[in-house]
């Protein structure tokens, strides 16, 4: 039999010199191709182009093109905001989301994981808990993905901020492998001064970012300097306290170029933490750092009914007291408020739609366990449900036992259950799965 290697990532560059070799194609010509794809953001067919016509086919099979699947495509109608929702190979789902700034300008707004740890009260991330870290390819992927839509409209993304699902310093290890592609000369090339990584303030993993990416912006989520309502918007603000928050942004003033300010994310919570006592704290916290201060609208999510955003004249009036500190401020205004353009809510959307197709398929499984058999051949039935051990013989149809034989009520409802399940690929637990198994290898009616 013969052996097929293994399909490679354009982000590896051994590989792709080894490919190289192997084909004997020109180092030029695959630099060439190579840049289409990864600078350039050309589609496969445009990227291949560049190749002799005798080695696409080959490159085409021994490439993994993408590392993600879009599963949905949102466009705001308001504004220039388009949601991306991707599956991971691990079903997964996570955003990515286009901002088309109306100065021209391209922002894109990239996961770092699936769910998240951190917890905060007003995202809607926070709810699903960590499900996956994102692998560097993944993360760029979205980039790659964004980049070859935005081409198609003669656009670019110009800054690329990690203020997606998930805490990046959470997912440290991908995180840089992923920024080592994204600015590297080799790879997407992008430049650094336009990459910003947002955290709630991992203390240590900020510091290993700025040495390691001096030009790379950081932005901390810091909605408080009052330490208890920090720790309620935040719980992990009780392992780095505000003390070592502003500890931790003086060292990394010193390590960054002088022209880097540090992005100060500042929510605008309506009796939380928007009173003009509230803005001298926050003044008083930030003096002598060099900071700029963005001011975010609130964009409310179901799971946090308790949290109102702002009124606009209270912002005003929060920024005015900042600048007059002689702090710099931006108040910021949001994008694809009518595609669920806050992060996480359209996962959790799609979750709750899967949520309620599982039940109801547990449901009919359920039903389909319970139904009783027919005894054959003297017709008797009897009520039993199933072990949930699975052993070979539910496995394999041919060799299940002979004295379960069910009835047209039962095949009914296993029809309706493969129905189910074909959009299903994970329950709930051990039981299901053994359902799963006899509704998807129904025992024949004899």
């Amino acid at each position: 039999m013969e052996c097929v290697a293994p399909a490679i990532s354009l982000l590896d560059r051994s590989a792709v010199d080894a490919l190289r070799r192997r084909l004997r194609v020109d180092p030029i010509v695959m630099r060439r191709m190579r840049n289409a794809y990864l600078k350039h953001f050309t589609d496969v067919d445009g990227a291949l182009k560049h190749l002799p016509e005798a080695h696409r086919s080959e490159v085409r099979d021994g490439v993994t093109w993408q590392a993600l699947d879009l599963h949905k495509r949102c466009d705001s109608q308001q504004d220039g905001a388009t949601k991306l929702l991707f599956k991971t190979q691990r079903q997964r789902l996570i955003e990515a989301v286009v901002l088309r700034i109306a100065t021209g300008r391209t922002t894109l707004c990239v996961s770092s994981q699936a769910g998240c740890a951190a917890g905060c009260q007003f995202c809607a991330t926070s709810r699903m808990g960590l499900l996956q870290n994102l692998t560097a390819r993944e993360i760029v992927d979205q980039i790659l993905q964004a980049g070859r839509l935005l081409a198609n409209e003669g656009r670019r993304v110009r800054n690329l901020v990690f203020m997606g699902m998930g805490e990046p310093f959470h997912n440290e290890d991908a995180l840089y492998e992923a920024l080592a592609a994204i600015t590297g000369p080799d790879a997407l090339h992008h430049p650094p001064s336009r990459v910003l990584i947002s955290s709630v303030g991992i203390v240590p993993a900020m510091i290993r970012c700025a040495r390691r990416f001096p030009e790379i912006k950081l932005a901390l989520s810091l909605h408080s300097v009052c330490q208890a309502t920090r720790e309620e918007l935040i719980p992990l603000a009780r392992k780095y306290p505000l003390a070592e928050i502003r500890d931790a942004l003086v060292a990394i003033n010193r390590i960054q170029p002088p022209r880097t300010a540090i992005m100060i994310e500042y929510l605008m919570l309506q009796d939380v933490n928007d009173s003009l006592e509230a803005a001298s704290e926050l003044a008083s916290f930030l003096q002598g750092l060099r900071v700029h201060v963005n001011l975010i609208p609130y964009n409310p999510i179901e799971d946090a009914p308790q949290l109102e955003s702002s009124s606009r004249e209270r912002r005003e009036e929060f920024g005015q007291s900042l600048r007059k500190a002689g702090l710099e401020t931006t108040i910021r205004y949001s994008l694809g408020g009518d595609i669920d353009a806050a992060c996480g809510q359209l996962v959790r959307k799609q979750a709750r739609a899967g949520a309620e197709a599982t039940k109801e398929t547990a449901n009919v499984l359920a039903r389909t366990a319970s139904a009783p058999f027919t005894n054959s051949p003297v017709g008797q039935h009897q009520t039993r449900r199933p072990s949930v051990r699975r052993s070979s013989a539910f496995r394999d149809a041919d060799g299940r036992r002979r004295h379960d034989y069910p009835s047209a009520g039962v095949l009914a409802l296993r029809v309706k259950a493969r129905v189910l399940l074909q959009s299903q690929k994970n329950l709930a637990s051990n039981r299901a799965c053994f359902y799963r198994d006899i509704a998807l290898h129904p025992v024949r009616e004899h």
